[in-house]
């Protein structure tokens, strides 16, 4: 649910000063050159985050009701899974009459990400052992975005508590409630609730495509995902689609390999002159 970072921030423990350093980039370290960001500043866009978010377990749990889950297991799936997008992806698999196991295994890629946010997160919180594997539950987009976006670990650990609470909490109310407004509707089809799975993750999705990249690797997926949705199984064209990621990659590497220079075997330099004994 957050966007690629193009460069991480340079988290300190506070009070802590780098050595100058002539080569760092043009910019104000607030490290060094400003006040650090007050902690009422973080916990306001923390709570901006994890409110706008956190209503959309409404539509969560209207979606898995009508798929057929029961509440109990509509709610479990928000308490212990807590990973949006790939609740979602499960009950929608479910609902198009996919197999548990394809829909859990497409429900799963999509939440391994979390796993390298928590590679990130760890350097820059530096929690203690005893309360990392609570904090685990929390690293999702929505912190790692919150928390990247902190000048200092002070702030990153404020920002990643308050997001990571109002989240969890506001998302199972409103999962709970989006679950039992579905029992007392009836036929969620019928009102067209069917669409509130795929128009949530669309509004969550577009926002991080941010560079061309992106762009190029989401609409190689969708067209992925529609050309086998007629010849596979419900869920199965999710994993399918999961292959533009490293086609794209592949591609985009050979590109940029051919355009360093020296590049091609053989190539003259552009200026004509021999390289010979240019002492690289």
């Amino acid at each position: 649910m957050a966007a690629e970072q193009s460069a991480l921030p340079d988290i300190r423990p506070d009070g802590a000063r780098p050595a100058s350093s002539p080569s760092r980039g043009a910019g104000p370290d607030p490290a060094v050159e400003g006040p650090h960001k007050p902690d009422s500043a973080v916990v306001r866009d923390a709570l901006g985050v994890g409110i706008a978010v956190g209503l959309s377990g409404f539509a969560f749990g209207v979606t898995s009701a009508g798929s057929g889950l029961t509440l109990l297991q509509t709610c479990a799936l928000s308490l212990l899974v807590f990973t949006g997008a790939s609740q979602f992806a499960l009950v929608g698999a479910l609902a198009a009459g996919g197999n548990p196991f394809t829909a859990a295994a497409g429900a799963f890629f999509l939440g391994v990400r979390n796993a390298f946010y928590g590679l990130r997160l760890s350097q820059l919180l530096a929690l203690p052992r005893a309360v990392r594997p609570l904090a685990a539950q929390w690293v999702i987009d929505e912190t790692t975005a919150v928390t990247l976006a902190q000048p200092t670990r002070r702030a990153a650990r404020i920002g990643f508590t308050v997001t990571g609470l109002t989240l969890y909490v506001l998302w199972n109310l409103t999962t709970l409630a989006g679950a039992m407004g579905a029992e007392a509707i009836g036929d969620t089809d019928a009102w067209g609730l069917d669409a509130a799975s795929p128009a949530v993750f669309l509004a969550l999705l577009a926002p991080m495509l941010t560079t061309a990249t992106e762009r190029i690797t989401a609409g190689l997926a969708v067209l992925l995902a529609l050309g086998f949705l007629p010849v596979l199984p419900a869920g199965a064209p999710v994993l399918v689609a999961a292959l533009a990621a490293p086609v794209v990659l592949v591609l985009k590497g050979r590109a940029d390999g051919a355009k360093r220079p020296g590049s091609t075997p053989g190539a003259a330099p552009a200026d004509g002159n021999s390289t010979k004994g240019a002492g690289r």
